[in-house]
């Protein structure tokens, strides 16, 4: 099963964990996927009846070529699907070009068959970071909800669309650019668009959603590229927190106060974005490898009172999931599948996949199935359970 390692091409994989066949589609037709890993992060799908095999032949609901490639993951809401990419400059396969012709673009499809109803072109505010490396300008996830679509752009800004294409706000979130890029995407928390700006200022910040108008911003962000993630604590508040070289943090999502800070043990920067269960955030990364699970809740550094384990496995690009009691990952280089216990973080399995290459695409859990989609365009399933097992 293969993909293209830039998404030039929705596929029938992208309506598949918002029910993967016309019937389901239909019966589902409700459920969202509004935002990078899914409607609360943890990249894991309640659909059932998903698909192990696919082809030109089999499982195919609709294929759609898109105007440029991407590295953002499609979301779903309702019947559309929302999904970035670039054009005019670096685009994979063609002459580098001009750097002043770059674009984004903003794409919306019909769920039920793939057709473009709306594309929005963003000219990048000039200058751009020339090089990339093989990345793109595109790899931010849209965010969607009932009455609007947020896409980022890094030093480009943020975007707010209605779910028509009709763009109501941009917003300034910092002028740095970095030779790997933007990747961090956008969540949603009542009404405020927060956005890992680490790049572009070194700052998280919090946006108005109706108005775009700044409400806070957390400087001392460095070496990040993760999308935070919301942890409720005990008591009923909600904890927002992401990973930056060396630590893990937690912030008051409606204030942007630091609350705590753990050390990981991970050095240089930090791509995969967390997971949680329950009050429980677990990390993975760097590119030494490590990893660690820290309570949220605390305050100052908690380091000691609530770090709760670590080990020397880790991943540079990829990020982890959560499933019934287990910690599932990727390694970006090796091809490599990883199991752990999330309570002890005890090393279940460690299997090489062969022929697999590099993943950077973050694993998806759905119907009991993990599928990991490798750079090359190869998807690799694998069963969610604490015994290795490849499906296809």
């Amino acid at each position: 099963m293969r993909i293209p390692r830039f998404i030039e091409t929705a596929l029938c994989l992208t309506a598949a964990f918002a029910g993967a066949t016309a019937s389901s589609a239909q019966t589902n037709s409700n459920q969202a996927w509004p935002q990078f890993r899914g409607p609360d992060g943890q990249a894991t799908s309640q659909n059932q009846g998903l698909p192990v095999t696919w082809s030109a032949e089999e499982n195919l609901v609709w294929k759609t070529p898109l105007p440029g490639p991407g590295g953002s993951s499609p979301i779903v809401w309702g019947d559309r699907i929302f999904v970035t990419g670039f054009t005019g400059y670096a685009v994979p396969g063609s002459s580098s070009g001009d750097l002043n012709a770059l674009e984004r673009h903003v794409i919306c499809l019909d769920r039920k068959d793939g057709k473009i109803l709306w594309r929005k072109n963003v000219p990048a505010i000039q200058p751009e970071q020339a090089t990339v490396r093989d990345h793109g300008y595109a790899s931010s996830t849209p965010l969607a909800d009932a009455d609007r679509l947020y896409v980022f752009f890094g030093k480009s800004g943020v975007l707010t669309f209605d779910h028509d294409g009709r763009q109501l706000w941009r917003a300034n979130v910092g002028s740095k650019t970095h030779g790997w890029g933007s990747a961090a995407s956008p969540l949603l928390y009542q009404d405020w668009i927060i956005v890992n700006a680490a790049v572009e200022s070194d700052s998280l910040v919090a946006l108005n959603k109706q108005t775009g108008a700044e409400v806070w911003r957390a400087v001392g962000l460095k070496e990040s590229w993760n999308t935070p993630i919301l942890a409720p604590v005990t008591g009923g508040a909600t904890e927002l927190v992401v990973a930056i070289a060396g630590q893990v943090l937690g912030f008051d999502p409606a204030t942007g106060k630091r609350l705590w800070s753990c050390a990981t043990g991970i050095s240089w920067y930090m791509v995969p974005s967390l997971v949680r269960h329950q009050d429980i955030v677990f990390c993975i990364g760097g590119r030494t490898g490590g990893g660690l699970a820290v309570r949220a809740g605390g305050r100052g550094d908690v380091t000691e009172s609530h770090r709760l384990w670590t080990l020397n496995k880790g991943s540079n690009v990829s990020s982890p999931l959560f499933h019934e009691g287990h910690l599932y990952w990727l390694h970006e280089n090796l091809g490599t599948v990883y199991c752990a216990e999330a309570a002890t973080g005890k090393m279940v399995f460690e299997e090489r996949l062969t022929s697999a290459g590099q993943f950077y695409a973050s694993p998806v859990c759905a119907d009991g199935k993990l599928y990991c989609v490798n750079r090359r365009g190869s998807v690799f399933v694998i069963a969610a359970k604490p015994k290795f097992q490849l499906l296809a």
